[in-house]
Parts: C-alpha cells; sequence; structure tokens
C-alpha cells in the first residue's frame, strides 16, 4: 500500500503555479488595502518575492517544455516558396523590368518609386 503524504511533507514541497499566483495576489491585496506594520509588510513582500520567483521558474519551465514539442513536431525542413515568376504571389518591388526597359503595359507589378 502506497505510503500517504503527512502534512509535513505538503508544507515542505514548493506550492503549484496555480498555489504561488493565488499567494501572490493574496498579499498584493493585503499590502495595498490593509494598515499593516511595517515590519509586517516586509515580510509579506520577502514572501512575495519567493511566489514570484517560483512562478516565473514554473513559467519559464513551461516555455521551454512548449519549445521542446513545437520543434520535436516540425517537419525536418521547411519547404520554401518559390520566387520566381511563376509563383502568383511573388511580388516585383523594382521599378521597371529587368532589362531595364520601360514597360507601362505591366499592370501587375506593384512599383514603390
Amino acid at each position: 500500500m502506497p505510503r500517504r503524504k503527512s502534512t509535513t511533507d505538503e508544507d515542505n514541497a514548493p506550492p503549484s503555479f496555480e498555489d504561488a499566483l493565488a499567494g501572490l495576489e493574496a498579499i498584493v491585496e493585503a499590502m495595498e488595502h490593509e494598515q499593516l506594520p511595517l515590519e509586517e509588510l516586509v515580510a509579506y513582500y520577502e514572501k512575495g518575492s519567493i511566489l514570484l520567483d517560483r512562478c516565473e521558474s514554473l513559467l519559464h519551465s513551461a516555455r521551454d517544455r512548449i519549445e521542446l514539442i513545437t520543434l520535436r513536431n516540425k517537419p525536418e525542413t521547411e519547404p520554401e516558396e518559390p520566387s520566381g515568376p511563376n509563383n502568383p504571389l511573388a511580388v516585383s518591388l523594382s521599378s521597371g523590368p529587368p532589362d531595364g526597359t520601360e514597360d507601362d503595359a505591366d499592370d501587375d507589378d506593384i512599383r514603390l518609386f
């Protein structure tokens, strides 16, 4: 039969992201709206700093895991878009045809100059 966690085991375990965030929100609320003595404010600030570090650590870890999953699911090579005249999405940014002559009949090109 598996051993049940005692309350001391649970007290020593680092809080989950949700618990740390809720604790941080409670501390901010208390510091903003209650008249607290300086020593208690400093203690709240210290505890809030620890909870903030925990939240940031968990977020960083989650971001790294998501990036790893994304890289694992990404195809080996991305197909490149052809940039030649056969690609209907290719846009010409030149001020004229490549041979240097002016071609007013070609209204399909987008000209910036």
